[in-house]
């Protein structure tokens, strides 16, 4: 195909000159000089047989050929950049994009983060959070950790381990409770999910509460474990994913009764393809959850 004899210099000298419309600032760019660049656009523009520029007294525009071109050529380098960065330090590094609750993120998966990518790597793990709402295929995700039942559409959904709910709060307000009954005179700090607190009453054998409560409503654990060390209420918890907090004191645990209401689940689309980087990130974080799960 004749478009394979095309210079990739010249086609990168459009690609560069197009987005500053000056052959000048993209010469800086390429650490080239100007003249040089505009040599390899001319070049590029008689091979095609288009002008892809129009030269006017103070920069350049682009032709119409020049607007139909630019786009290709800018994805395709993007692409080649993205593809070549996975080569640095001269061994290849095959992407997993994790999207996980920012909870589960925090409090157990970075920890384990330094010996993941030790005994893999090249495996570039890229982590995003989320607050359990998440769109594997339109973020263009490898995988989604998720708290729940496991029942999520067009997903293959793999238990991890289950995070029961306690109370937590500050050892100020965790001295003026004799009884599960007494944080109802307390600020009780709520999740999204509205029947948490009644199901953990119902579970330590505390009876009915009344409904509605009352307290701020936070949109994820991080942020009800942040109030309550600041002496904001009295929030449920997962205990196992804020040991540190409970270890230096910051928060404390009033009473030893748990709820469960989910557990933690890595999920991918059951349309996804899995690449060997996919497959031994799977199997890493299965094993490590099956060692978490037999020590509670």
């Amino acid at each position: 195909m004749w478009v394979m004899t095309l210079p990739l210099n010249a086609l990168r000298a459009f690609e560069v000159s197009a987005r500053h419309l000056s052959f000048t600032r993209a010469g800086l760019e390429l650490n080239v000089t100007q003249a040089a660049v505009s040599a390899q656009v001319k070049n590029l523009e008689a091979r095609l047989g288009v002008p892809l520029f129009r030269r006017l007294p103070r920069g350049l525009a682009l032709t119409d050929e020049g607007h139909a071109l630019l786009p290709m050529l800018s994805d395709s380098f993007g692409r080649l950049g993205n593809i070549l960065e996975q080569f640095r330090g001269g061994a290849y590094r095959e992407p997993v994009t994790v999207a996980a609750v920012s909870t589960f993120a925090v409090g157990w998966l970075l920890p384990r983060l330094e010996t993941f990518h030790r005994d893999f790597p090249f495996i570039d793990l890229r982590l995003m959070t989320h607050n359990n709402r998440v769109d594997l295929a339109g973020e263009g995700l490898d995988f989604a950790i998720r708290f729940g039942q496991g029942a999520w559409h067009g997903t293959h959904a793999d238990p991890l381990f289950e995070a029961p709910l306690t109370p937590m709060c500050t050892p100020a307000i965790a001295r003026r409770l004799s009884g599960p009954r007494d944080m109802l005179g307390e600020t009780l700090l709520r999740s999204y999910r509205s029947d948490e607190w009644k199901l953990w009453f119902e579970a330590a054998g505390a009876g009915t509460i009344p409904q509605p409560l009352r307290g701020p409503v936070l949109d994820s654990s991080l942020a009800l474990a942040a109030a309550a060390a600041q002496g904001a209420g009295i929030a449920l918890l997962p205990r196992s994913m804020f040991l540190h907090d409970l270890q230096v004191n910051r928060l404390v645990q009033p009473f030893a009764f748990q709820v469960r209401v989910g557990s933690y689940w890595l999920t991918q689309l059951q349309s996804k393809s899995v690449s060997p980087a996919m497959a031994q990130f799977r199997e890493w974080l299965l094993r490590e959850a099956a060692a978490v799960a037999q020590l509670t």
